[in-house]
């Protein structure tokens, strides 16, 4: 008797799983929400200001970068709605657009820290 290989699921649960995806647009732009994460540089600047406003000039001092490189990244987050800014005179003040951010990199954090 030959043996085939296909696979054997369970039909009701696949079904399922199926109904209750997101779409392919949605899967999407959460991939690419996480990958403004990914960059070290960036999450140094989310943790900075987290539970914090800071102004650029003393975001440069506490990732230790140049202001260039700070607004290059600022422009990212802010872009993509990580961080908000107000401006006071001349001075650009930051901070993270909402408690979603914190949640997520304490989470993600929680999740590492966890014994395996």
């Amino acid at each position: 008797m030959e043996q085939t290989n296909i696979p054997i699921y369970d039909e009701k649960i696949v079904k399922q799983a199926k109904k209750e995806m997101i779409d392919d647009k949605e899967i999407y732009d959460i991939s690419d929400f996480f990958k403004i994460f990914a960059d070290s540089t960036r999450l140094e600047i989310i943790w900075a200001l987290d539970n914090r406003e800071l102004s650029v000039n003393d975001l440069c001092v506490v990732v230790n970068m140049s202001k260039s490189s700070v607004s290059h990244q600022l422009k990212t987050l802010r872009d993509n709605k990580i961080v908000k800014y107000r401006k006071k005179g001349k001075n650009v003040f930051y901070s993270l657009d909402d408690e979603h951010v914190s949640i997520i990199i304490e989470t993600a954090r929680r999740h590492l820290k966890e014994e395996k």
